[in-house]
């Protein structure tokens, strides 16, 4: 017999299922706007905790393992602070920002008190000034299905300092479909080294995989 607990956890479940095939698919910014004003304050418990949401913290290791260097931080498409979080379980004691396209979620990051400065913005537009220049700058669940392509990294690397180290996942379904190795080509002159490592991003193991690059900028 099931108890009430499994029965709301099952429903946490259902729900968090739900919303991901919803973010998924995506089409306007408008969308975006609207889904996670929804999804918001019950983002971490009813679907990171719930589908056992790995990929901030594989990030951050990343970010901390590739010799995370002195200076502010940005992390993009910081939604409730997962990856700022999990930085600071890393050891990392830099001062972090976060931009993303919800006020809502950034409210959420807010309360946590992980980042320095908060800014709402579109990533695939030129960043507000004040952003910049970032030794480092990290992501994760950003550039995936429905959300941002390629077309998200220029913008990034406009605020990034000399010699900057960036971690950024790229759900691997379209890694290809959307032409990133394309992209970082035509970036070559301004990336001094690429590197990526493919890891899951969620507990279970068939719950897809994000490819992580590493790039260190001239």
């Amino acid at each position: 017999m099931k108890t009430r607990a499994m029965n709301g956890m099952e429903e946490q479940m259902n729900d968090a299922g739900s919303k991901l095939q919803r973010a998924y698919a995506l089409r306007s910014p408008e969308e975006c706007l609207a889904l996670y004003a929804d999804w918001a304050e019950s983002y971490d418990a009813g679907f990171a905790a719930a589908q056992g949401y790995v990929l901030p913290v594989r990030v951050a290791e990343a970010f901390v393992a590739s010799g995370a260097p002195d200076g502010a931080v940005l992390d993009v498409g910081a939604g409730t602070g997962l990856v700022a979080q999990a930085l600071r379980g890393c050891g990392f004691a830099g001062p972090v920002d976060g931009v993303d396209i919800s006020a809502e979620m950034l409210a959420v990051a807010g309360r946590k008190g992980v980042y320095r400065a908060q800014h709402v913005a579109d990533i695939t537009r030129p960043l507000p000034g004040g952003c910049g220049p970032y030794a480092g700058i990290i992501s994760a669940g950003t550039f995936t299905h429905g959300h941002v392509g390629p077309e998200g990294l220029p913008p990034l690397l406009d605020v990034a300092a000399p010699g900057a180290v960036m971690v950024l996942s790229v759900n691997l379904e379209v890694w290809e479909a959307k032409r990133f190795p394309a992209a970082l080509d035509g970036l070559a002159g301004r990336i001094a080294s690429v590197e990526h490592l493919d890891v899951p991003i969620y507990g279970a193991a068939d719950g897809g995989q994000a490819r992580l690059l590493r790039l260190r900028l001239r």
